[in-house]
């Protein structure tokens, strides 16, 4: 029977995820010629060609993909494995690392900890690490964090198996306006309604993207007339006249804003950006994952300033930076 070595595969598993031997060596704490011994040996453990050259880099095999496509299945079945080992061991007590972007953990996660905290029953310990999504999802396949939040449009798809992914809410974009301004007061807004406007948003990345397809959705170029990625300045530069934005719902909520901005909901063509959580695949069984999950669930249910997702929907562009 051919051995399959569980160390050895996520080493492989890694050199497909960071595309190079050097970025596998870094992520692992390894060294190079280490890295490269390992894959060898497991090479002659199979029986099959793992890499081949390709210029100066190495590329995965067609067996090597096949490989990994059986090995996700054993990964999960450890992860599943744990879970129930760690639940039988602590009770469903144990501890639970979140990766979570920022406006997420003022408006989900402390919110999810409060209620954890409020039961009746001990709940998990809870760990919170601010990341953006590409950090959070390498936290997460790297083992470092348990949970990961994320926008879906930066999440991986609902194919890859390594995770799995659940929706948990759609955050409305509503218009931020000077409180004096013609159109602070005027019903039924529309985004359509602001073409004319002087814009404030990120000069490159995924909250240009959004603001920019959002506005074209509705028949217009946005003008650019200043440039900033914190919702803090955003809405000092609002406040001040200086132009109008899109700001996510829990990131308005967040940031409590002074009574010289008017947080107008649009009546119409109102863009969302969707929030999904996301753990190793086999992990969400786990008694603690799964009461934070749960909590989760509970505090998207009861936010009055979101939208509730039961399934999630393709998506263009969204933002990701808080």
């Amino acid at each position: 029977m051919t051995e399959w070595d569980v160390k050895k595969l996520r080493i492989l598993r890694t050199l497909r995820d960071r595309g190079t031997v050097t970025a596998t060596a870094e992520a692992l704490l390894m060294t190079p010629s280490a890295v490269s011994q390992q894959l060898s040996n497991l090479a002659g453990q199979l029986g099959v060609r793992l890499l081949e050259a390709q210029g100066r880099r190495v590329r995965l095999t067609d067996a090597a993909h096949l490989v990994l496509r059986h090995a996700e299945a054993v990964f999960a079945q450890l992860e599943r494995a744990d879970a129930e080992l760690t639940g039988y061991l602590r009770g469903e007590a144990g501890q639970v690392r979140i990766g979570a972007f920022s406006t997420a953990v003022p408006a989900l996660v402390v919110p999810a900890v409060r209620l954890l905290r409020d039961g009746d029953r001990p709940g998990p310990d809870v760990r919170v690490r601010e990341a953006e999504a590409a950090e959070a999802y390498e936290l997460l396949s790297a083992g470092d964090v348990d949970l990961a939040l994320s926008l879906a449009a930066h999440a991986p798809t609902a194919v890859d198996p390594r995770f799995t992914l659940v929706p948990l809410l759609a955050d409305p974009l509503d218009v931020a306006l000077p409180v004096d301004h013609r159109l602070a007061a005027v019903p039924g807004l529309r985004l359509a309604d602001l073409a004319s406007e002087p814009w404030i948003f990120g000069g490159s990345g995924p909250w240009s993207e959004i603001t920019r397809a959002a506005c074209e959705a509705a028949g217009f170029v946005p003008e650019q007339a200043h440039s900033a990625s914190g919702w803090t300045a955003i809405l000092a530069m609002v406040e001040a006249g200086m132009g109008v934005a899109l700001v996510p719902r829990m990131a308005s909520a967040a940031d409590r804003s002074g009574d010289g901005v008017a947080m107008r909901v649009l009546e119409a063509d109102r863009p969302h950006r969707h929030v999904v959580a996301a753990v190793r695949q086999g992990a969400e069984g786990g008694p603690a994952v799964a009461r934070v999950l749960a909590a989760l669930r509970r505090v998207t249910d009861t936010a009055g300033g979101s939208e509730r997702r039961t399934q999630p929907e393709p998506l263009g562009p969204t933002p990701e930076r808080d």
